[in-house]
């Protein structure tokens, strides 16, 4: 079986209080009363026949129904998750509102084997968040983009 890929978009801002990225926690009812390790890099799969760079941006889009930033995108590489998943990540310095967010949607049976489907937001809030705090509440391999992330604008 051939690991899954991912490519996502981590926007940063420089503030008084230091650096601070922007997060989204993951929807859905397996995460609603979760904080650790509930919080992502906005991010999706992709075939790979799709460049990850235009994954990434797509997925940004569909995650936070908002178009992705211009600017420098600054590559942080690759990790592997627990579940085996491949996620790539770009950095790019940009502000955005939250409250702007319209965030894309997913299907599930919910309660399991009811029979039911529920629609749940991808991500149900997105947040600014501090490195420290980020690293608190961000998936654990993930963590190693923020990171990157610090010694390239250290």
């Amino acid at each position: 079986m051939t690991a899954r890929h991912s490519a996502g978009l981590l926007l940063f801002r420089h503030t008084d209080d230091g650096l601070e990225v922007l997060l989204g926690h993951m929807g859905g009812p397996y995460f609603a009363k979760k904080d650790a390790g509930a919080w992502t890099v906005p991010k999706g799969e992709y075939d790979p026949d799709e460049p990850a760079w235009d994954a990434a941006r797509r997925e940004f889009q569909e995650e936070l129904g908002l178009p992705p930033p211009d600017g420098e995108a600054v590559p942080l590489g690759r990790v592997r998750q627990t579940g085996g998943k491949i996620v790539t990540v770009w950095a790019v310095e940009a502000d955005l509102d939250p409250a702007a967010v319209v965030p894309g949607t997913f299907v599930m049976q919910w309660p399991p084997r009811s029979g039911r489907t529920v629609e749940f937001p991808e991500l149900d809030r997105v947040a600014w968040l501090g490195l420290a705090r980020a690293r608190e509440v961000i998936v654990t391999a993930q963590s190693a983009f923020l990171d990157r992330l610090a010694e390239h604008s250290g």
